[in-house]
């Protein structure tokens, strides 16, 4: 069979029957050029998955008339920035961009009063906005809402859809983007589909992957791996009004969707479309890589899952070609890459990053960060990390073990360091973390913490230790300099840029006690505000410093669309990178992830030539002619030409 015999055929037959809804015929012209476009791919993805079911074509046709309806729905506005976006593919990737992500209510309260933060946001440089996840979700525990029991509906404590689309408008006329999450991987137990489902319904049953004795799920069982063992052990749930058993990965309230299942892929579709109607223009997909179910494996990261996004990534080029994906991967770096792609994910975050600067403060030792980022920091250049170093959830160290051997590090142990480091269990550690996810069989875990008390400034600070505190400081500076200038989007989390420390007021809290995630899900307070302006503390000096940086990488092309090339310092003290544009504008950096004094060999600034050399951040000339250059404890270094 030739495939794209076969679905120009289809294609054909479909709107030659079609009737579209109401459109100008300017519209449908639009419309119906993306579809011819971008339908060969779609066709192809969706046979690969559904192409052995008898009703295949019914359902490809009733794709087809979803993407006509959220086109046709689509506001003029968003159409607008559609055709911008065409021309403008790579936005994403300018020094300009900085993101913040944030809860809505921890943040503002609701999302009336959010918009009353936007200058907050603008004086600080934030052009993309996520906002965690605001749906309607069941009341108590919710998993941080990432438990969806209507995408179409607002959480009532955060305001309504029309709120939600005026804010939106006000971001846009701001110059932020705003970023949603696209929770696909599953629903709560109170979405409609899972209520029909409970009720009986074979229908919505088969939207969902349950079972009627245990049979099945212990054959699965066999390769999974338990994500909330502190929680509850094993990855289904007994449901007694349906008597069945429910795949539940994460929360016995989140039900996996059966994505075999076309009639789910479509049903999604229409809420993709809908909250890429709103306004967003990136959609977060969470838990991408435990979409697609195979019998005899871990059921993560699946080539289907791959399959399955691309199809997605095609409609919304048909519909919504101004939204593209984020991919939320938190698994093997290698397989991290795999889902970025411009036909894919075009943003992905940087889990790896993330976790070896933690990494190399804990050793002080730069090189599996060196290693790692040597194999796995280049991507596509159509698409863009986003690199983060704090997030509302908790940081698992999934390096990779074959760069760590090679370095002669033991994964698993040095994982187990780690852990004890940042939940300063480890003798000299100046970390205040809390452990996530104890696996009371093995007893490996997680780590939670706001930025500010990872670093060290919650201990430096109840210890009243000057050094200690101006150590912290430094290491958050440092921190930040690299996500802000390594290569992609820099994302900040609420709070971070104030050095907020943790809040463990969820432990008085039933419905959050459980969940130590909430000890770095902090609300910006007043409080945290005022501490910020007052020039005698830490918090001050951080929030300046943040600044100064992002205007430092707002004021050079350098920092955005640009090559990076990571660099063997010599000195295993030191993380250094290169930056090189179209321009031929050049950057480099050094960061010493130390506390001592560090020298590194000028002839690292070759290629920069031999001209004067100055540091952006100091402001200062260096002498290429020196034999070596010196850095203070955590001093960073952003060299360009002079």
């Amino acid at each position: 069979m030739n495939i794209l015999i076969e679905s120009q055929r289809s294609l054909s037959r479909i709107i030659k029957n079609e009737t579209w809804p109401p459109m100008s015929k300017a519209a449908r012209s639009v419309f119906e050029a993306r579809l011819s476009q971008e339908f060969p791919q779609l066709f192809t993805k969706l046979f690969e998955l559904y192409g052995h079911q008898y009703d295949f074509y019914y359902y490809l046709q009733s794709l087809v008339a979803t993407l006509a309806q959220g086109y046709s729905e689509r506001p003029r506005a968003l159409k607008r920035k559609d055709k911008q976006r065409l021309i403008e593919p790579h936005w994403y990737q300018s020094e300009d961009m900085l993101g913040m992500a944030c809860y809505v209510d921890l943040f503002a309260g609701n999302l009336k009063q959010l918009k009353n933060k936007i200058p907050y946001l603008t004086e600080l440089g934030i052009s993309y906005l996520h906002l965690m996840p605001l749906y309607d979700s069941p009341k108590g525990d919710s998993d941080g809402g990432y438990a969806v029991s209507d995408y179409r509906k607002v959480n009532e404590q955060l305001g309504s859809v029309d709120d939600l689309k005026d804010l939106a408008n006000a971001l846009e006329k701001a110059g932020i983007s705003l970023v949603l999450d696209f929770v696909f991987n599953h629903t709560s137990d109170e979405h409609r589909w899972a209520l029909a489902a409970q009720a009986g319904n074979i229908e919505y049953q088969e939207y969902f992957h349950m079972f009627d004795d245990r049979a099945i799920p212990d054959q699965y069982e066999h390769n999974l791996r338990e994500i909330f063992p502190q929680v509850r052990r094993g990855n289904f749930t007994w449901n007694e009004q349906a008597q069945k058993w429910v795949w539940t990965t994460f929360n016995s309230f989140q039900w996996d969707l059966n994505y075999s299942n076309p009639a789910v892929f479509n049903a999604i579709t229409e809420e993709m479309l809908f909250l890429a109607n709103l306004g967003c223009e990136a959609l977060r997909l969470d838990a991408l890589a435990f979409i697609w179910k195979e019998m005899g494996t871990n059921c993560e990261n699946q080539d289907k899952a791959h399959t399955l996004i691309q199809a997605f990534n095609s409609c919304l080029k048909i519909s919504a070609p101004a939204v593209v994906f984020k991919s939320e991967a938190i698994v093997h770096p290698d397989e991290v890459l795999k889902y970025i792609d411009k036909d894919e994910c075009q943003l992905s975050y940087n889990p790896l990053l993330m976790a070896l600067i933690w990494e190399s403060l804990a050793t002080r030792n730069t090189q599996l960060l060196t290693s790692s980022m040597r194999k796995s920091f280049a991507i596509s250049p159509s698409c863009a990390w986003v690199n983060y170093v704090r997030c509302h959830d908790d940081i698992g160290w999934t390096f990779d073990d074959k760069v760590a051997q090679e370095l002669g590090i033991n994964g698993q142990d040095h994982r187990q360091f780690l852990n004890q480091f940042y939940t300063g269990r480890f003798a000299g550690s100046f970390a205040n973390g809390v452990a996530f996810g104890e696996n009371p069989s093995n007893g490996d875990c997680r780590v939670c913490g706001s930025l500010a008390s990872l670093a060290g400034l919650e201990r430096a600070i109840q210890s009243n230790n000057p050094q200690h505190i101006e150590h912290s400081v430094a290491r958050i500076l440092m921190i930040h300099s690299i996500i802000l200038s390594i290569g992609g989007v820099p994302l900040l989390y609420s709070g971070d840029e104030l050095g907020v420390l943790n809040d463990y007021r969820y432990q008085q809290d039933s419905s959050k006690q459980h969940d130590d995630r909430w000890v770095h899900r902090i609300a910006l307070s007043d409080q945290a505000l005022k501490q910020a302006e007052h020039p005698q503390s830490a918090q001050f000096s951080i929030s300046q410093g943040v600044k100064r940086l992002i205007h430092l990488r707002q004021k050079h092309a350098v920092f955005g669309q640009s090559e990076t090339q990571i660099i063997d310092s010599g000195n295993t003290h030191i993380f250094a990178y290169g930056r090189k544009n179209i321009a031929a504008e050049q950057l480099l950096v050094l960061c010493n992830f130390s506390e001592s004094m560090q020298q590194i060999n000028s002839q690292i600034l070759a290629s920069l030539g031999h001209d004067s050399i100055k540091n952006l951040i100091s402001e200062q000339l260096i002498n290429s002619v020196n034999p070596s250059i010196t850095l203070r404890p955590y001093e960073v270094m952003w060299l360009v030409k002079h």
